[in-house]
């Protein structure tokens, strides 16, 4: 918007063709008054004055290519041949040397107007070419997001598809008259597991495609990192994992949605919670970086393979059983609203660490960002 405004803006500034023939016009004539007004005996001055006449010359030249080169060229010619005869008809050589310039103005408003006009079919050339450039970048984005939409469409089919088919299989069951109590109850189960799979899809869908905006208010990550421990804690004593505290009295407040990052923080504690198939231990930490707040969640899991680990964000991509796979797409969007940044990398002793960066102050994040944007 401000690089239009700018161009605009430039629109408008630019002299008219009219004016231009003006500025030309005014400088020959600057040029040969100062001529004809100074006494001949002021042969310095002439000297100076006769390069005047480049100023005019080479401006027509740069704008009206080489025949306004040679228009300007004629021009200074015609007003500055009559005072050479009048003043140095008793300088014979010093007339020639003036002559000899007057041949200097023609090859310089011709070879400066050449190039003007070569530079301009150039720049005309680049900007067809920007032209076509944009135009296909354009294309390519429409064809990513109709790609996009294909392939959320075919992910969301799938999704949808196979609990529809478990709870049509249980309801054939429960249909039948030989079906034993005990299995219609395992039906009935089933159906319900799979209508909450349905409707966890639908919210984490909902969630995805309408993020509500955050409402920032200064939170303290230790006391963030209990409230995950608490919900999260549970799930984790089933498996005999300890959830491990690593906040230090130094990590300050920051700003951020103190639900949606409980919401991301979560997400990721329970995703290793049932990553790991042992015991072991779960590591929430946070550090400050610089003008920013780290929060990492550290587990002992399998990890992930490098393959998966550049798509576990995409929407729908799961490489577990029953997930929906928009988990980590809510985190990474949900980040990205506050400024920060969601990453995760395999440990080297194994399992994997989640890490997310989030801008200590967000109003000073978004005056960044809109500084930034401008230049």
């Amino acid at each position: 918007m401000i690089q239009s405004m700018w161009k605009q803006d430039e629109e408008v500034r630019e002299p008219k063709p009219l004016t231009r023939v003006v500025v030309v016009a005014a400088g020959i004539a600057v040029a040969s008054a100062l001529h004809y007004f100074t006494p001949s005996s002021l042969i310095l001055w002439h000297n100076l004055f006769q390069r005047l006449y480049y100023l005019p010359i080479i401006y027509a030249a740069i704008y009206f290519g080489w025949r306004g080169g040679l228009v300007a060229s004629t021009a200074s010619a015609v007003c500055y041949i009559p005072h050479i005869l009048h003043a140095w008809h008793h300088m014979p050589e010093y007339s020639v040397n003036q002559y000899a310039e007057i041949i200097v103005f023609f090859l310089v408003g011709t070879v400066t107007g050449v190039l003007a006009d070569r530079g301009r079919k150039q720049r005309g050339e680049l900007a067809a070419l920007n032209h076509e450039l944009r135009d296909s970048f354009e294309q390519i984005k429409r064809a990513d997001r109709l790609s996009a939409i294909g392939q959320l469409s075919a992910s969301l089919a799938h999704e949808i598809r196979n609990p529809l088919a478990g709870i049509d299989g249980a309801a054939n069951l429960i249909e039948s008259e030989q079906t034993p109590p005990e299995m219609r109850k395992a039906s009935l189960a089933i159906i319900r597991k799979e209508v909450q799979r349905l409707n966890r899809l639908l919210t984490n869908l909902l969630d995805f495609a309408r993020p509500r905006k955050p409402e920032f208010q200064k939170v303290r990550a230790d006391r963030l990192i209990d409230a995950i421990i608490a919900l999260a804690g549970h799930a984790a004593q089933q498996k005999g994992i300890t959830l491990r505290k690593d906040v230090p009295a130094t990590v300050p407040e920051f700003e951020c949605d103190p639900e949606q990052m409980k919401q991301v923080i979560l997400n990721l504690a329970i995703n290793a919670v049932q990553a790991m198939t042992g015991t072991g231990e779960i590591s929430l930490a946070a550090r400050q970086v610089e003008s920013s707040v780290a929060i990492s969640v550290r587990d002992q899991g399998p990890g992930i393979s490098d393959e998966d680990l550049d798509k576990i964000f995409n929407p729908f991509y799961t490489t577990k059983d029953a997930g929906t796979g928009l988990g980590l797409s809510v985190v990474y969007q949900i980040v990205n609203q506050h400024g920060g940044v969601v990453t995760a990398e395999r440990n080297p002793e194994g399992g994997m660490t989640f890490s997310l960066t989030i801008p200590l102050n967000q109003r000073r994040s978004v005056a960044q960002e809109a500084h930034s944007g401008s230049r």
